[in-house]
């Protein structure tokens, strides 16, 4: 399954990376079951398949207003990315 995962531009470009590195193998471990690991690769992914669940919903039920929801889950979910990215890349020394 890896294998057919999409590389990231910005990483493969100019060789840094960028705030979503990591969205999809974070994804495919929850698929798995890997919750712990998940968090690690890639920390916001639990808000980011939330705010993917209410995107779902917004167009599937016409019935409820889900915008103040979804935007709140917006922010939360880039907070969670640039906190987690500048964690990574300037506190994580290994």
């Amino acid at each position: 399954m890896e294998e057919y995962m999409l590389p990231c531009t910005t990483k493969k470009l100019f060789g840094i990376e960028c705030f979503g590195c990591g969205t999809q193998r974070a994804g495919y471990m929850v698929a798995q079951g890997n919750f712990v690991d998940a968090f690690k690769m890639f920390p916001a992914i639990y808000t980011t398949i939330l705010l993917c669940l209410f995107l779902f919903l917004h167009f599937v039920d016409k019935k409820r207003n889900y915008h103040k929801i979804i935007i709140s889950l917006a922010i939360i979910n880039t907070i969670v990315m640039v906190i987690a990215y500048i964690y990574k890349h300037f506190f994580n020394f290994k």
